[in-house]
């Protein structure tokens, strides 16, 4: 899609319109003029002969170089993804014991442990990627590497506990991230968390205070509220419901810029994390091709002379 860097400057086209539209007119003049004109073989005299449709080759050229060239002035261009350099995810999944209710098949945290080892290996090699896991508290798994393989490693050896630290697993997060060495550059990494719980905070700092840090460390906090409001566990011996707190995972993600995610199955978690890789691992950056668009304008200018010369002799 094409986009102006400066678009301001196509109001450089409306002379080129008047321009375009003086050539008309002049046209429609000239003809009811030469229907006047009762010296039929006079006429014959001046008017060029056999050039027909030919003597409006030159003027159609020239404005549509003009047309161009107006065009980029405004610095026309493209949309590209660039890479992130420098950039580090880090993955928090809530390891809280509903994550065991089974009305995700075969239960959610191994759904979860699927779909997150897929989105594991479709970012970029590239980015660093750390691993956090949480329950009443949040604990670093892994912090942000380049080694796939240890991430890998740290999700399929996710076990179970006790309640849910859903703000502590951001401020967790936020301090892995600040870890990262800045290799020479300037400022803190590019950075996102993306954040996987199923239930309602129960411990630990407030998830409020956690998108109140986020959003001030100018990194994104994008949730997926994952299960569905059947889903049951078993925990000391009795049925207790463990329904998704979307509520609160919307609200974090809207206050840090994030994205907000539903997923009741692992083919809609797995689509979630691939939109999310394809989301974070590219920024759009417009690529100018101004000089394509003066090339053109090159092109069409050698072809009104050339026309003009071929068949007036004269410059146009």
């Amino acid at each position: 899609m094409i986009r102006f860097l400066e678009p301001a400057w196509l109001f450089t086209l409306l002379p080129v319109a008047v321009l375009g539209g003086v050539y008309v007119w002049r046209q429609f003049r000239r003809r009811n003029y030469a229907m006047r004109f009762t010296n039929v073989d006079l006429l014959r005299s001046l008017a060029p002969k056999g050039l027909g449709w030919r003597r409006h080759v030159s003027a159609a050229a020239l404005l549509l170089s003009l047309f161009i060239l107006g065009t980029a002035m405004a610095r026309p261009s493209i949309d590209k993804e660039e890479p992130l350099e420098r950039a580090t995810v880090m993955l928090a999944i809530d390891v809280s014991l509903s994550m065991e209710a089974d009305d995700v098949a075969p239960n959610r945290i191994e759904a979860a442990q699927e779909a997150a080892k897929a989105f594991v290996n479709e970012l970029p090699p590239t980015y660093n990627l750390g691993l956090v896991s949480f329950a009443k508290s949040a604990n670093v798994l892994v912090s942000p590497t380049k080694d796939r393989s240890a991430v890998i490693a740290g999700i399929d050896g996710l076990t179970l506990a006790e309640a849910t630290a859903t703000g502590e697993a951001v401020f967790t997060s936020l301090d892995a991230i600040r870890s990262v060495p800045a290799d020479g550059a300037d400022g803190a990494p590019p950075a996102r968390i993306v954040l996987l719980s199923d239930g309602y905070r129960t411990s630990g700092r407030s998830v409020e205070d956690a998108a109140t840090a986020a959003g001030q460390a100018n990194v994104p906090v994008s949730t997926i509220a994952f299960g569905t409001d059947t889903g049951v566990v078993d925990i000391r011996g009795q049925l207790q419901r463990v329904p998704v707190d979307r509520l609160s995972l919307q609200q974090l993600a809207e206050q840090t810029k994030g994205y907000f995610y539903e997923a009741a199955s692992v083919g809609e978690l797995k689509q979630v994390y691939q939109d999310m890789g394809s989301s974070i691992g590219f920024r759009i950056e417009p690529r100018e091709v101004t000089q394509y668009y003066a090339g053109a304008a090159l092109v069409c200018g050698l072809i009104a002379a050339a026309a003009s010369l071929l068949w007036t002799s004269r410059m146009p």
